[in-house]
C-alpha cells in the first residue's frame, strides 16, 4: 500500500493550532461543550468546541441556496453540512472562509458568478445568516431577476411560470422581477434561470441580464436644524411648503402631534398589516425632515416643517426589508409626485451597479427626483459606503455631531466601484425627534422629553439633507434633483476631513439659498494609475462652473491635496490649469485639473484633493480623488491538462497573508488554459485546479507560498498530480460524499473545503513549501444497502498531500445503530453524522438520505485518530423536503470498534431542557433565549420546526416583544435600560399530523435583569420529566412508574454554604390534556458517595394513562434568588 504523501504532526501540534484554526475552517461546527468517550465516558480536553460553550453556538439553521441546495449552519453562522437538492446529487461544492466571510458555491454556479451573470451574494453564507436575513428568507430563496434584449418577454414568462416560483413583485422601471422559490421546490428557480451550456457548465437563459440576491436592507441607526442654518430659511418664509418628501422607512406614526396632517399618502410594502410604525425609526426620520414641533412648542421642529410627507413603509418592525420592497416603494413615491425621497437605510454594496442603484440613477436622470440616502454606519473604516448610498445619482449623507466633528460610525468612501462618496454630511449624533409611543426604539431608548427620543446614525443625518433639499425646491420649483444636489454640495461648510470622509462638508442651508455658483461634476475621479509610477502620464479632468446670477463672476481658484496618510500631497501632484477664471452671467466657464502620479514624495495609495473656487461672496468646493496604485505585478497562469494539452476549465485563487497584499483575495477562471491578473506585492496562498461540473476528473493544486515581488508566470501542471483513494471493507459500498478541507494558520487564516460525491478521479499536488502551519482533513461516505459508512482523517501537516490513500478495515470502524422515534405513523427521518478529530473540527459528511423512520439507520463511523462524533436526527413528512423536528446528541461520543452502539432520538417525554451553551442571555439591551424545547427522553436536545409557535417577553408585567421563534437564539428582543422583572414564555402546539405525544409544550421563566456589559447568562431553570416510554412514546396502560425530575440551570447550581440553589420544586399531573391538574408527591432519593449522602434526586410516581390516552406534566422550580421556571408538557406519552 502506498503511504500518505504528507507528514502527520504529533497531537501536541494540534492543540497548539486549535485556537487559531478553529475559526478558520470553513465548515467547522462548534458543537456541544463536552466530548464523551465510549458509552458516555468523557473524551478529554483535546477537542476544541469553539463558541458552543458561550451564548450562540448549537442550534442549527438551514439556508436554502438559489440552486435549491441547502446549507446547514449553527447559530454562529458556521457551516455544518450541505444537502444537495434532488437531481443535483453529483454537483461538487466549494466552501471557503477568508477575511471573516464564508461562501458555499456549487460548481455549476462558479462560471456564472465569475462572468457577472449571478450575484455572488446568493452564496454568501455570512450575508444570508445575518439575523435580519434569516427572518426575511425563512420562506425560501428571494432573488431579483433583471431582463434584457429581444428575449426578455419570453424569459419573464418562463420565470413566472416555473413550478414553485412565486413572482412577488414586478419591477417594470428596472425591467426586473422579484421572485421567491420555496425551499420545498428544490432547484426549480435555478433551472428556470439557467441552462446547460456544454461540458457541464451553465449559462443564463436568453433574455436574462443578471440574477441578483434580493438583499436585506436595514435602518442606519447607530445607537440639527439650527446647525445647518434652517432658521435662516424659515425667516424668509421658506419651510418646504408645496414640496413632497417621501420617507421610505419603517412607517410613520401620523398621530404624533408633530406629524398630524402631514402625511398626504401612504402605502405599506412589507408583510405587516399596515403602514404604521412599530419600530419608531421612520417616525423619527419623518419628523426630522418635516415635523412641525407642535408637541414641543417648536423646539424640536423639523428642517422643512411646511413640506408634505409620503409614507412608504418598506422596512418592518425590526428595521429591515428587501431590495425589491424598497424598489417598489421608490416606484410608488415617484408616481405620487415625490420631489425628494429620503432613504435612511443601507445594505452591503457589491461591485457593479445593483438594481436599486440603477433605479435611483434612472429616476434622478429621468424624473429629476432628489434621493437623500444614508452613507451607512460602518465607519471609521474606508470603503464602507452602503447601497443605495453608493448610487452615483444619490445625495449620500454622512454624519457629524453638533460641533461638526465627523461621527466615528459614519461610513467612509470610496464606494465599491471606486466612486467618491459621501457627498455631504449633516447632524446625526444625539438627534432629538418624534418618538412613536410603544415602538421598539421608544421602548429601548425611552422618551426624553415625552414624545421625543434622541438617536445616533447617518439615518438621522439624511433627513436633514432631505429637508434642506425641500427648502431649495420650494424656492426654485424648476430645479431638478441634480441641480439641488450640486447646490447643496457647493455651499457646504468644509471640515478638516478628506473628501472620502465628508464629501464637500456639512450642509449649510443659509448659504445654499443664495448660491448661484455651482460646479459640474460635483466630484472628480481620476481612476487608478498603475505602478510603477516613474512613467505615469498626467491625467487631466475638467471642472465646469455655472453662474446662475445676473452679473459676471471672477473666481479665484485653489487646490489642496492630501496623500494617503492625510498629509499634504507633494507639490505638483495636483495642479490647476488657471488660478483665476471669469464665469459670465447665466453662463459657464471651464478649468482643468491635473493629477500627476509620477510625482514622488507621498507614497502609494489614495490621494484626494479639494478645488475651491471663490468669488462674488460665494465659494464652491469640488472634491477629487486618484488611486496611485500600490506596488503590484502581473501574474500569468498557464494550465496544462493531464494529456499535455492546454488546461481548459482551470482556475486559480490567491489569498494574501503577508505584505502589501495581506488580507486581499482575488482569482480568475482559465477557460482557455491561460490567464493574467494583477495583484499587490506580498505573499499568497494559491489554491488552483482544473475540472468541470460534468467531468469526474478533478485536479487540486496548492502553492502555499507564492511570493509576488516581480512579474510572475505560474504553471499548473496537472500531470504531476497523484490520485486520492479512500476505501471501506465492503465491496458493495458505493460512494456518496467526499470532502477535502485544507487550512493555513497565520495572520490571515484561510480555509477551503471541496465537496464531491466521491474521490474517483481526484488528484492533488502541492508546489513548494509553506511558511505557516498547514492542516488537511478528509471525510467520506458510502452506502451499502441499509448500511452507511462515514469516515474522517487528517490533521496538521508539513505539506498538503500530493496523492493520498487510506484503506479502512473493521479494526478502525464502529457500527452505530440509530432508532428513530415517532408517535404518528408514516414519518421519515434523516440523520447527519459529523466527525471531529482532537484539536480541530472537521467538516462532517453530508446528511444521510431520508427514509422511513421505522427502518432506523445503521452507520459505520471511523474510530482512529481519536475521532469523536456528533449525530443529528430530523423528522420529516414522507417525500417532503422539510423538517418537523430536529434533535442532536447532547455531547460528543467516541465509539470503540467491534462493539455495538445504539442511539435513540425523538422518543419519550419531550420538553424544555438546558445543556452547555443553552439558556437565556442578555448583551447590553438585547435579550434572547436558546432553550431546546423538544429535548427527548434520551436527553438529546431538540427543536420543533412545525406547529403553532408563540414566544413572548413581558417586562414588569407589560408585553414588550413577541415572535414565532422556538427559542433557537436567532431572534433577539430589544429591552430598555434599568433593572426590571422579565417573563420569557413560549408555547409550541404540534398538530396531530406531526406528533401524538408531547403535543403542547410550554415554558415560562421569570427573572430580574438589568443592562449588561457583555453577553451574560441569566438565571433560568428547567425541569425534565424522565419518564420511561417506548420508541413510539407509549407506555403500558395502567401500570405505575417512578421517575426522576431533572432540574437544570440556575436552580441546579450551588449557593454558598447553603448547598443547592434549589429553593422549591413542585410537580403536577393531568389526564385530560391539562384541563385539570393534580399535585404529585415528590420523594427525595439520597445518593450516597464515600459513605455520605452527596445529594438527593427528586422522584415522582404516576400511573400510566389508559390505552390511546395521554398523560401531561407540569412542574415549577424556584431558585434561592426567587427566579422561577414553569414547564408544561401535554400528552408527554400515551398509554398502550
Amino acid at each position: 500500500m502506498r503511504q500518505r504523501r504528507h507528514t502527520q504532526k504529533p497531537p501536541a501540534a494540534a492543540s497548539a493550532l486549535a485556537a487559531t484554526l478553529a475559526v478558520a475552517l470553513a465548515a467547522g461546527l462548534a458543537g456541544p461543550a463536552h466530548a464523551a468517550g465510549p458509552d458516555g465516558e468523557k473524551a478529554g480536553s483535546g477537542i476544541v468546541t469553539g463558541p458552543a460553550a458561550a451564548p450562540g453556538g448549537k442550534a442549527v439553521h438551514t439556508v436554502t441556496l438559489i440552486t435549491g441546495d441547502r446549507v446547514l449552519v449553527d447559530a454562529k453562522g458556521k457551516v455544518t453540512g450541505v444537502e444537495r437538492a434532488k437531481g443535483r446529487e453529483g454537483i461538487p461544492f466549494r466552501t471557503e472562509t477568508f477575511n471573516g466571510r464564508t461562501q458555499v458555491i456549487p460548481r455549476d454556479a462558479e462560471r456564472l458568478i465569475a462572468t457577472g451573470k449571478v450575484d455572488r451574494r446568493l452564496f454568501d453564507i455570512t450575508e444570508l445568516t445575518r439575523p435580519e436575513a434569516l427572518r426575511e428568507y425563512r420562506d425560501g430563496v428571494r432573488a431579483i431577476v433583471t431582463y434584457q434584449g429581444a428575449s426578455a418577454t419570453a424569459a419573464k414568462k418562463d420565470v413566472r411560470g416555473s413550478k414553485g416560483v412565486a413572482s412577488r413583485l414586478a419591477l417594470p422601471a428596472a425591467n426586473a422581477d422579484a421572485v421567491t422559490v420555496s425551499a420545498k421546490e428544490g432547484p426549480a428557480l435555478w433551472e428556470a434561470l439557467t441552462r446547460p451550456s456544454g461540458r457541464g457548465a451553465r449559462s443564463v437563459e436568453p433574455g436574462i441580464a443578471k440574477v441578483w440576491l434580493d438583499a436585506v436592507v436595514k435602518t442606519t441607526l447607530d445607537k440639527s436644524t439650527g446647525q445647518i442654518g434652517a432658521p435662516a430659511a424659515w425667516n424668509r418664509s421658506l419651510d418646504g411648503t408645496g414640496v413632497k418628501i417621501a420617507v421610505l422607512d419603517t412607517g410613520i406614526d401620523k398621530t404624533h402631534p408633530d406629524l398630524v396632517g402631514k402625511v398626504v399618502a401612504e402605502q405599506n410594502f412589507t408583510p405587516e398589516a399596515d403602514a404604521g410604525d412599530r419600530n419608531g425609526h421612520g417616525t423619527h426620520v419623518a419628523s426630522t425632515a418635516a415635523g412641525t414641533g407642535a408637541k414641543s412648542g417648536g423646539t424640536h421642529k423639523g428642517v422643512a416643517p411646511g413640506a408634505q410627507l409620503l409614507n412608504g413603509k418598506v422596512l418592518d418592525e425590526w428595521g429591515s426589508g428587501l431590495n425589491s420592497e424598497i424598489m417598489t416603494g421608490i416606484d410608488w413615491a415617484v408616481a405620487q409626485g415625490a420631489d425628494v425621497i429620503n432613504m435612511s437605510l443601507s445594505g452591503y454594496d457589491s461591485p457593479g451597479i445593483d438594481p436599486m442603484e440603477a433605479l435611483v440613477n434612472r429616476y434622478t436622470a429621468e424624473k429629476g427626483v432628489l434621493f437623500a440616502v444614508a452613507a451607512s454606519n460602518s465607519g471609521p473604516d474606508q470603503g464602507t459606503i452602503g447601497s443605495p448610498g453608493s448610487a452615483a445619482g444619490a445625495l449620500t449623507v454622512g454624519a457629524v455631531d453638533d460641533n461638526d466633528k465627523l461621527a466615528d460610525f459614519s461610513s467612509r468612501g470610496p464606494e465599491a466601484d471606486g466612486g467618491l462618496k459621501p457627498d455631504v454630511t449633516a447632524p446625526g449624533v444625539a438627534t432629538t425627534a418624534a418618538a412613536a409611543p410603544g415602538s421598539r426604539l421608544a421602548t429601548r431608548y425611552g422618551e426624553n422629553p415625552p414624545g421625543y427620543m434622541s438617536l445616533n446614525g447617518t439615518s438621522m443625518a439624511t433627513p436633514h439633507a432631505a429637508g434642506a433639499a425641500a427648502i431649495l425646491k420650494q424656492k426654485n420649483p424648476s430645479w431638478t434633483g441634480d441641480r439641488i444636489k450640486a447646490v447643496l454640495m457647493a455651499s457646504a461648510e468644509a471640515g478638516p476631513y478628506a473628501p472620502h470622509e465628508q464629501g464637500t462638508g456639512r450642509i449649510a442651508v443659509e448659504r445654499a439659498l443664495d448660491q448661484t455658483l455651482t460646479a459640474e461634476p460635483g466630484s472628480l475621479g481620476f481612476g487608478t494609475q498603475l505602478w510603477p509610477h516613474h512613467d505615469n502620464a498626467p491625467v487631466a479632468k475638467q471642472i465646469t462652473y455655472r453662474n446662475a446670477g445676473t452679473a459676471a463672476m471672477t473666481l479665484d481658484l485653489a487646490v489642496t491635496g492630501t496623500d494617503p496618510s492625510g498629509k499634504p500631497a507633494p507639490a505638483g501632484f495636483f495642479a490647476l490649469a488657471a488660478q483665476q477664471l471669469t464665469v459670465p452671467a447665466g453662463g459657464t466657464a471651464t478649468v482643468g485639473l491635473t493629477a500627476d502620479t509620477k510625482v514622488e514624495g507621498g507614497g502609494d495609495g489614495r490621494y484626494s484633493a479639494m478645488v475651491t473656487a471663490t468669488g462674488g461672496g460665494q465659494s464652491v468646493r469640488t472634491p477629487a480623488t486618484v488611486e496611485r496604485e500600490i506596488e503590484s505585478y502581473d501574474v500569468t497562469i498557464n494550465a496544462i491538462a493531464r494529456d499535455g494539452s492546454a488546461g481548459t476549465n482551470a482556475y486559480a485563487n490567491f489569498r494574501g497573508y503577508d505584505g502589501i497584499g495581506k488580507g486581499t483575495g482575488t482569482g480568475l477562471l482559465l477557460p482557455t488554459g491561460t490567464g493574467k491578473l494583477r495583484i499587490p506585492a506580498g505573499r499568497y496562498f494559491m489554491e488552483a485546479g482544473r475540472g468541470s461540473e460534468s467531468i469526474q476528473e478533478e485536479d487540486f493544486i496548492w502553492q502555499p507560498q507564492v511570493i509576488v515581488d516581480k512579474p510572475l508566470t505560474l504553471t499548473l501542471d496537472t500531470r504531476k498530480t497523484e490520485p486520492v483513494e479512500f476505501t471501506v471493507p465492503d465491496a458493495a459500498a458505493t460512494p456518496r460524499d467526499a470532502v477535502m478541507t485544507h487550512a493555513m494558520a497565520g495572520p490571515v487564516p484561510f480555509s477551503m473545503t471541496s465537496l464531491r460525491s466521491n474521490f474517483t478521479g481526484v488528484r492533488t499536488l502541492q508546489i513548494g513549501a509553506s511558511d505557516h502551519q498547514l492542516s488537511q482533513y478528509w471525510s467520506g461516505a458510502w452506502r451499502s444497502g441499509a448500511d452507511l459508512y462515514q469516515v474522517l482523517d487528517g490533521g496538521p501537516v508539513d505539506r498538503l498531500a500530493t496523492g493520498y490513500i487510506k484503506k479502512y478495515t473493521r479494526d478502525n470502524l464502529s457500527l452505530v445503530t440509530i432508532r428513530s422515534g415517532v408517535s404518528v405513523p408514516g414519518k421519515h427521518s434523516a440523520v447527519q453524522a459529523r466527525g471531529y478529530l482532537p484539536g480541530l473540527p472537521v467538516f462532517g459528511s453530508l446528511t444521510n438520505p431520508s427514509r422511513p423512520a421505522s427502518a432506523g439507520h445503521r452507520i459505520w463511523v471511523s474510530t482512529d485518530n481519536g475521532a469523536v462524533w456528533d449525530f443529528s436526527h430530523r423528522q420529516s413528512p414522507a417525500g417532503q423536503f422539510s423538517y418537523e423536528a430536529e434533535h442532536r446528541l447532547a455531547e460528543f461520543r467516541r465509539f470503540t470498534p467491534g462493539k455495538p452502539h445504539f442511539l435513540t432520538f425523538n422518543a419519550g417525554a419531550q420538553g424544555p431542557s438546558l445543556g452547555a451553551g443553552d439558556g437565556v442571555f442578555r448583551d447590553g439591551n438585547e435579550l434572547w433565549g436558546r432553550v431546546p424545547l423538544l429535548t427527548d427522553g434520551a436527553g438529546n436536545p431538540g427543536i420543533p420546526w412545525a406547529g403553532n409557535i408563540v414566544t413572548t417577553l413581558h417586562r414588569d408585567g407589560v408585553l414588550v416583544a413577541r415572535s414565532g421563534d422556538p427559542l433557537t437564539g436567532r431572534e433577539r428582543f430589544t429591552v430598555p435600560d434599568g433593572e426590571a422583572s422579565y417573563t420569557l414564555a413560549t408555547t409550541v402546539e404540534r398538530p396531530a399530523a406531526v406528533a401524538a405525544a408531547s403535543t403542547k409544550i410550554a415554558g415560562s421563566w421569570t427573572f430580574r435583569s438589568d443592562r449588561t456589559a457583555s453577553a451574560t447568562a441569566l438565571p433560568v431553570s428547567t425541569v425534565a420529566f424522565a419518564a420511561s416510554a417506548g420508541i413510539d412514546s407509549t407506555a403500558p396502560a395502567g401500570e405505575s412508574q417512578t421517575f426522576p425530575l431533572v432540574v437544570k440551570g440556575a436552580a441546579a447550581g450551588k449557593h454558598g454554604k447553603k448547598g443547592q440553589n434549589l429553593k422549591s420544586l413542585t410537580a403536577e399531573v393531568s389526564y385530560d390534556e391539562g384541563r385539570t391538574w393534580k399535585a404529585l408527591a415528590i420523594k427525595q432519593t439520597p445518593v450516597v458517595q464515600g459513605g455520605k449522602v452527596a445529594f438527593t434526586i427528586p422522584r415522582v410516581t404516576v400511573t400510566n394513562p389508559a390505552a390511546g390516552k395521554g398523560i401531561s406534566f407540569r412542574a415549577t422550580v424556584v431558585d434561592r434568588q426567587g427566579n422561577k421556571g414553569t414547564v408544561t408538557v401535554v400528552n408527554a406519552y400515551l398509554g398502550k
